[in-house]
């Protein structure tokens, strides 16, 4: 516990010393007034050149509207910061892998951010007069700078890039990533709102909108492979111990079969042997349950090639197994006549010449003769 707690310390302060470094930044760099608005002349020049809509156009269409004037002001003001630290928060509670490529995004867009403002200059479009924008803020309120005489706890003069679009839409990238709901999309209004607020209260370009974001990809093509890279490797996931295969059936023998003549069935009981093996594989098989309550012989099976209808009627002698108590019901004994066992032909008894021609001096034979 106290290393968790001692880890949201750590990150607490780090985050604290980013926005410590942007305020700082912005403050350091300030000072280069005339060249801000030779600058700023230049950009409002290119977006017409290239002709982008025009930012005092935008504003004009809520300017009659002194409710949305202020929402816009508000939102300018108060959701910048909250947002970008709410969003640290939960991600660090919630999503800590991506916690810490944001974290990472933040800081290097931040640090371009500043180096661009050092090299470049740039006064608002509210400070314009070719613009023709109102002060929004200073005029409807609520306002978040003074007059850039007094104000020294921000540069005014840092207009490009945008850092106002440029979070909020690393906000909506993170939150995007982090979620899995299908309306997750719905993050992207953060950022096209933010850039609509921007441009109507006066305070950038649609230019700083476009540097900011084109900052951020050169930082995610950085940013993004060195997160991938420093994150440890996913442990490797335990496989199941391979599954034992059940002992195999104890396969009973097929008992000998009883030699009654019929070559047929002899012929087949080789057969009928290795299917018996398999049925006992199976559960509730027929041929296995008639199996199980055969008996079992404790005499060797005759071969294959003794097994001849001469055996068959004249079968060798073998030693008389122990009798052990069975509750197997016996089998029916089929009684086969020996004139079809010896291949005989039944013919009618001889009759004599003298009975063979009826008369009347011939006895008559008080039985009637075989057929």
């Amino acid at each position: 516990m106290s290393g968790k707690l001692a880890r949201a310390v750590r990150e607490i302060l780090l985050v604290a010393a980013l926005f410590l470094a942007y305020k700082l930044g912005r403050i350091l760099v300030e000072g280069h007034v005339g060249e801000s608005f030779t600058n700023a002349q230049t950009v409002w020049d290119l977006e017409r050149l290239v002709h982008l809509p025009s930012e005092a156009a935008l504003q004009a269409t809520i300017l009659g509207h002194t409710g949305l004037v202020r929402l816009a002001n508000s939102y300018y003001a108060y959701v910048h910061f909250p947002a970008t630290a709410a969003t640290l928060i939960w991600l660090y509670l919630r999503r800590p892998e991506i916690y810490l490529w944001f974290r990472r995004t933040l800081a290097s867009l931040t640090a371009l951010a500043l180096v661009t403002h050092a090299l470049f200059p740039l006064a608002p479009p509210r400070m314009l007069a070719a613009a023709h924008l109102i002060d929004t803020g200073k005029i409807y309120g609520p306002s978040v700078y003074g007059s850039p005489s007094t104000d020294t706890l921000s540069n005014q003069y840092a207009a490009m890039p945008s850092l106002h679009v440029g979070w909020a839409l690393a906000v909506a990238i993170a939150l995007i990533a982090a979620s899995r709901s299908r309306w997750r999309w719905l993050w992207l209004a953060h950022p096209i709102t933010t850039l609509l607020v921007v441009v109507v209260t006066g305070n950038h370009y649609w230019l700083d909108a476009i540097a900011a974001v084109g900052l951020l990809a050169v930082v995610l093509s950085v940013v993004t492979p060195l997160s991938r890279s420093a994150e440890p490797a996913p442990a490797p996931t335990p496989q199941p111990a391979p599954r034992e295969l059940p002992a195999p059936v104890a396969m009973r023998a097929l008992p000998a079969p009883r030699l009654y003549g019929s070559v047929p069935t002899l012929a087949a009981y080789p057969l009928l042997t290795s299917w018996a093996q398999l049925s006992a594989l199976v559960p509730c098989a027929p041929l296995a349950l008639l199996l199980a309550d055969a008996p079992q012989p404790e005499a060797t099976t005759t071969p294959r090639s003794a097994l001849t209808p001469e055996s068959a009627r004249a079968p060798k002698s073998a030693p008389t197994p122990k009798s052990t108590p069975s509750t197997a019901k016996p089998e029916p004994v089929t009684c086969v006549p020996r004139q079809r066992r010896d291949g005989d032909a039944l013919t009618r008894p001889p009759i004599s010449p003298a009975a063979s021609r009826p008369g009347p001096s011939a006895p008559k034979s008080r039985s009637a003769p075989h057929r």
